[in-house]
């Protein structure tokens, strides 16, 4: 959809370091200094802008009375992975740097991303939780994130396997397309066969149904252990690495992360990630919102 024009924001697009952005700012005075939100849209890494993402970052400045950077990071395949997370982070620093410059509070900034975007948005918090030379960010919103890619057969995943917009076998496809891959893989991944045991043993504590609350669990069966394709694991290494499934960051990484807000949606095969993802904050004593859409698709 185009984008309305809106007299309540001054919008104007940058460069950070770099890294296209659009920022709207409220052309209302403020007494103090405004809260920040650094937003990254979905996608898959592989569609979706800045202008597919406008209406609604004209709404949060305008609703929260907020200075929003919209992160414009370039798309793969062209741009191969993980540029796309390498210029979300570079855009983050850039503005918790110079946040003042805007009429920002440096304390008072969030990082907020749905689908991919909040993949993104995850890392960027798993990356900087540590650092003391940057203001620290003050809270991630996730709405509906991809945070793994070791088990495609979650029950959300069986639950949701055909329904539109991102069926189980498209989120494969996806995944497969942004790094570049030969979907011929597809199948392989989608029964498990590219995690050797010992690496299912290792995130068995993280990544388990039998994390997920029964409610959520309704008709799942448990699928039959996957046969292990070592040719296949070989090919996707990418998927172990925290940057593309943070599920898998560890405890000292994920207990420094700031206040979360997770929305997750019933008829989304990504759902299980973020009630999993939710539960490892918890367990980690970090402050979880959690908002669950019941008639909500991805």
């Amino acid at each position: 959809l185009p984008a309305r024009l809106d007299s309540q924001l001054f919008i104007k697009d940058l460069h950070f370091d770099g890294v296209p952005v659009r920022i709207y700012l409220p052309r209302e005075p403020s007494a103090s200094k405004r809260r920040g939100v650094i937003f990254i849209h979905g996608g898959c890494g592989i569609f979706g802008s800045i202008r597919s993402h406008e209406r609604i970052c004209q709404y949060i400045a305008r609703k929260s009375d907020s200075v929003v950077v919209s992160v414009g990071y370039h798309l793969a395949p062209e741009y191969k992975y993980p540029a796309q997370t390498l210029e979300c982070l570079t855009a983050a620093v850039y503005f918790l740097k110079t946040a003042e410059t805007y009429g920002v509070d440096p304390a008072r900034i969030i990082v907020c991303g749905d689908s991919v975007g909040g993949t993104y948005a995850a890392t960027v918090c798993q990356e900087l939780g540590h650092r003391t030379d940057i203001p620290k960010i003050r809270a991630q919103v996730l709405i509906y994130p991809f945070l793994q890619a070791l088990n495609f057969n979650l029950p959300s995943h069986q639950k949701n396997a055909a329904v539109a917009f991102l069926t189980q076998e498209r989120t494969v496809h996806f995944i497969l397309k942004y790094l570049n891959k030969d979907c011929s893989l597809k199948e392989p991944l989608l029964a498990g066969s590219h995690v050797p045991e010992s690496i299912n043993l290792k995130y068995r504590k993280w990544i388990n149904p039998d994390l997920i609350p029964d409610a959520f669990k309704l008709g799942y069966k448990p699928p039959l252990p996957p046969l292990f394709l070592p040719q296949v694991h070989e090919e996707v290494q990418e998927l172990f690495e925290p940057w593309f499934s943070p599920l898998l960051a560890e405890d000292a990484v994920v207990c420094g992360l700031p206040d979360t807000c997770i929305v997750t949606c019933e008829h989304d095969v990504l759902r299980d990630e973020g009630l999993l993802y939710k539960k490892r904050l918890e367990d980690n004593n970090v402050h979880v919102t959690w908002h669950h859409v019941e008639k909500g698709f991805h």
